[in-house]
């Protein structure tokens, strides 16, 4: 259950539980794809990802967020075009104990979003024209810590490191299959026997491991709302800019003919929790009990001035980047 207070005790009650379960999901990950090396070349399989997992923990990359944002086409945010951003970043970045706040830039997209990109030492955040434009200035502030908590979660690199995993297994998966198909012609000749156990191991392995991802990915987001609204002492803030993210996404059609009604995707193939989840969590918390005080508005977060109002549709950029 989700804590209801946003006071030091339960927040890292929470903390512990968040990285018990983030534990145990990318242990359930690893195990698989240890399951699929000792199938295919038996112990030495098991060594070899051994190895290779040891390697992928330690030198697992974070790209540079100077090169993610150029490779969006972001420009960066000045401190002297925002200053109350800035100021308000900072003390949120000294609540979260990062020595470094983030970079702020901004991307041209209609698209309301805000992504984080970088490590707690050197990090970078973006924010869409939408959502500047779109967002009141307490909004902005509770999307600011959430992005600012999954950098101070190692997130990034959490869900990096799932990814590597669930890529593994995915090729392995396709190997499996491909030394099968190969030995076929032994098998229905009766040369050979195999085990249809591992053959649905092989078939479901992908499947199984992007589920234990995705689940990952809901429970880091669910600990990065309750993160933010307790370093911003304003859960109100996050869950009304969530109702707006959530209501911008539907299409032109969807907000006339079916409004609230856009079909449900099964919670299992989820990233992210569903936003009315997400918003009954944080309606749930008493902001008064929240150790920080509660961060002001910061002033005119970002001057526009000079530049239009994106209008044009997301598209797809030669980078592989779609906004």
């Amino acid at each position: 259950m989700p804590p209801t207070r946003l006071d030091l005790s339960s927040w890292r009650g929470h903390r512990w539980l968040n990285r018990l379960q983030s534990a145990a999901l990318l242990t359930a990950m690893g195990g698989l794809l240890g399951l699929l090396g000792w199938l295919l070349w038996g112990t030495g399989g098991i060594l070899g990802l051994l190895f290779f997992g040891l390697l992928a923990v330690t030198l697992n990359p974070a790209a540079s967020p100077y090169w993610v944002m150029r490779l969006y086409g972001a420009d960066r945010i000045d401190p002297r075009r925002a200053p109350g951003l800035w100021h308000a970043i900072r003390t949120l970045s000294e609540r979260a104990g990062l020595a470094n706040a983030p970079s702020f830039y901004y991307l041209p997209s209609r698209v309301l979003n805000a992504f984080a990109v970088g490590s707690p030492e050197r990090s970078a955040i973006a924010l869409t024209d939408g959502l500047i434009r779109q967002l009141s200035d307490r909004e902005l502030l509770g999307v600011l810590a959430h992005e600012l908590s999954h950098i101070a979660n190692r997130d990034l690199w959490v869900m990096g490191l799932a990814d590597v995993f669930s890529r593994t297994t995915r090729v392995m998966s396709l190997i499996g299959q491909f030394l099968l198909l190969l030995n076929l012609p032994l098998l229905l000749l009766g040369g050979a026997t195999v085990s249809w156990a591992a053959i649905l191991l092989l078939i479901l392995a992908p499947n199984l491991s992007a589920l234990a991802q995705l689940a990952l990915s809901r429970t880091r987001e669910y600990h990065a709302d309750l993160n933010a609204a307790y370093l911003t002492g304003d859960p109100q803030g996050l869950a009304s800019a969530l109702a707006k993210i959530e209501q911008a996404q539907g299409t032109w059609f969807e907000q006339i003919l079916l409004p609230g009604r856009r079909l449900p995707d099964p919670s299992l193939l989820r990233s992210h929790p569903r936003t009315e989840d997400r918003i009954d969590r944080l309606a749930a918390l008493d902001a008064n009990a929240s150790d920080y005080g509660v961060v002001g508005d910061p002033p005119d977060p970002f001057d526009l001035a000079g530049r239009r109002k994106v209008t044009r549709s997301p598209r797809w950029h030669l980078s592989g980047l779609w906004h």
